[in-house]
């Protein structure tokens, strides 16, 4: 009788074990499948993607790459508090939906403009938004990641095709080639991507990330893209680089300003951009509307990132000094130390 009452007791514990083994199971599979966006969201914004995305904003939080730790990823609130360290990677072109940030990091301590090139030191990668196991997307060197909808679009590298488009789940599957030439798929609108051509022509193109069809959507000779409603802005390369918009519903192109521009960036009525003269280089603005330009700091500047309280840049080669501006309309430039 005795050990009728131990048999079953044995039974009835290995069916609870089993019960709170496949519970744990059940557990384990939600806490780490990949969350899925329901629509096509955009991952940050095109301005800042050209300026290697160092900075995100996203549901209140601030994902960025921090120059007081070697850029290693980190977040923060938009009024700059509440600073938290995500991983130790060394992190560009940042992206954020309400589940994950992914980005691209280059961990390698070679500062050379081909230090992307170094495999296990550069890879696409995802990360839940406070932090935790990092899943790498693609481990081969990897530049431009853009978030829409459950995909990222990015530049991939490989010995056999060089340089060339690619797309990737944001669960790390059904990676494929989308185009073979390196177009920048920075500037994202909902499904669309807008790209200039590297090929044959350097018009504004828009590829429809439902299915990947491409369409001309704007015919000029150009550089760096963003279409925002119905206006694109773009350099004018026909027009020794010069800062242009044009209406989408006309067609008619405005010149904003005649002088030569290496990089620009929008944040609310501003254009920011690094006016590129020999005699005179400085950080300026200008009103989307035009007008006359404003000169904010002498020198030469990169990597202009916008988020809804400050516009950041860096002086052209030191990647450890970090300046911003408010952006409510003030000049007055502060030394960003997180």
């Amino acid at each position: 009788m005795v050990k009728k009452t131990s048999r079953k007791k044995a039974i009835i514990i290995l069916i609870v074990l089993f019960i709170v083994a496949a519970l744990l199971s059940i557990v384990r599979h939600q806490l780490t499948k990949t969350k899925f966006n329901k629509d096509y969201v955009n991952g940050n914004s095109g301005g800042n993607l050209y300026n290697a995305g160092l900075f995100c904003e996203n549901g209140g939080r601030i994902f960025f790459s921090n120059p007081s730790d070697d850029h290693k990823l980190y977040s923060m609130t938009t009024e700059g508090t509440d600073l938290k360290k995500l991983c130790n990677d060394t992190a560009s072109y940042i992206n954020a939906d309400e589940h994950y940030v992914y980005y691209v990091r280059n961990n390698s301590s070679d500062d050379s403009a081909f230090s992307f090139l170094k495999w296990n030191n550069n890879s696409l990668c995802r990360i839940k938004r406070n932090g935790g196991d990092v899943l790498i997307l693609d481990n081969d060197p990897s530049l431009y990641a853009s978030l829409i909808g459950n995909s990222v679009y990015y530049i991939h590298y490989d010995k056999s095709d060089a340089s060339t488009l690619y797309q990737v789940g944001i669960d790390g599957k059904d990676k494929k080639q989308v185009a073979s030439a390196p177009v920048l798929p920075c500037c994202t609108s909902g499904p669309y991507l807008y790209y200039s051509g590297v090929e044959n022509d350097h018009s504004i193109y828009r590829m429809d990330a439902r299915n990947n069809s491409t369409s001309l959507f704007l015919d000029a000779n150009c550089q760096s893209p963003v279409v925002t409603g119905d206006t694109a802005y773009y350099l004018d390369c026909d027009n020794n680089y010069a800062l242009t918009k044009a209406d989408l519903t006309t067609g008619e192109a405005v010149t904003l300003t005649a002088e030569r521009i290496d990089r620009f960036n929008i944040s609310g009525s501003y254009i920011y951009y690094q006016r590129n003269d020999t005699d005179n280089p400085a950080l300026c603005r200008i009103s989307t509307a035009g007008g006359e330009p404003e000169e904010l700091l002498s020198g030469n500047y990169t990597d202009i990132n916008v988020t809804s309280n400050y516009i950041y840049f860096y002086p052209f080669n030191d990647d450890t000094t970090c300046y911003r501006i408010p952006a409510n309309g003030a000049a007055n430039v502060t030394t960003f130390k997180p």
